[in-house]
């Protein structure tokens, strides 16, 4: 069952009207097929405008979407063979982050990732995608890894932030994610980080300093969430949607201002609606941008990641 936002409300009612019409027609004797067409009819098209003028809040809203696939999801549907690998060989296994070998249409890759969860017990045992020090010492890792066997590196970026609590501090979180930050720049192999769902902060860009990020159409990546900005700048979280329309979080306003390379299309409704169509549209996305990258020697790739970033509004 689809779990609809506030936006969604006149089409939740237009497909509740359809659900109806076709329990009634289940077992009547009236032909009620053409009523059903036209209501599915309009239910699409309204679907499709709604989604064609979603503002900044709203695209954040569906970023944030309880069933927008995440990263165990993208695993399944996108990619094979994948082998995780645990551990940051100093503290422990952070489940925020996951990462490990996979192949995405039989090319060897190295995956890492933000996964939230999906339930109650899955969002408490991932931490709700907010990575710990361990976390980004394990992608690191996992890097470091992939540079050795000539591996290119994915990354799914989906969290809020980085975990801010006194024991991350303790372990040196700021620490840990200038590290990540630093072994995305450094690579000696080609890499292409995509925001799936929220890119929040320094945590997402640790995770996301390749030398082509993609966006995936309805999501956000922000410096700080805009409840939050807007409690700084207002006092009141309430102007979070007009923080959100100021800070151009959105995969939309990124590209022009050259923040992103690519847009990967999501299906009419948002990649929740369809995400095996998702996750089909995200890895070509990815094929095509590693095809491109595999031309490039390792000081050309170092190059490409510092000219991307060191222009970055110039736009």
């Amino acid at each position: 069952m689809i779990s609809y936002l506030e936006f969604e409300k006149p089409v939740a009612a237009l497909e509740a009207r359809i659900a109806e019409l076709r329990e009634a027609g289940a077992g009547g004797d009236v032909d009620i097929t053409s009523e059903i067409e036209r209501l599915e009819r309009k239910s699409a098209q309204l679907l499709a405008s709604t989604y064609a003028a979603l503002t900044p809040w709203q695209k954040t809203q569906v970023a944030r979407h309880p069933m927008r696939p995440h990263f165990v999801d993208y695993v399944a549907m996108a990619f094979t063979d994948f082998m995780p690998l645990g551990g940051d060989r100093y503290f422990g296994d952070d489940q925020a982050i996951i990462g490990g070998f996979a192949k995405l249409d039989g090319r060897r890759v190295m995956l890492i990732g933000h996964e939230k969860g999906n339930d109650t017990q899955s969002r408490i045992k991932h931490n709700f995608g907010m990575g710990k020090p361990e976390g980004y010492r394990k992608a690191i890792r996992l890097m470091e890894l992939a540079g050795r066997f000539g591996l290119p590196v994915v990354t799914l970026v989906d969290t809020s932030g980085a975990f801010p609590g006194i024991e991350a501090e303790e372990r040196g979180q700021a620490e840990a994610i200038a590290r990540s930050t630093e072994a995305c720049l450094t690579l000696p192999v080609p890499m292409v980080a995509v925001i799936v769902g929220e890119g929040g902060s320094g945590g997402a860009v640790a995770l996301a300093s390749a030398e082509r990020v993609l966006m995936m159409e309805h999501a956000v990546y922000a410096v700080i969430s805009p409840e939050a900005g807007a409690s700084i700048l207002w006092r009141t979280a309430d102007k979070a949607p007009e923080m959100a329309e100021a800070m151009k979080t959105t995969a939309q306003d990124l590209l022009a201002l050259g923040v992103i390379d690519r847009i990967v299309p999501e299906p009419v409704g948002g990649a929740h609606r369809a995400p095996a169509q998702a996750a089909h549209t995200l890895a070509e996305a990815i094929g095509a941008e590693l095809d491109k990258l595999a031309k490039l020697s390792s000081d050309q790739l170092r190059a490409a990641r510092e000219e991307r970033f060191l222009r970055i509004g110039d736009n």
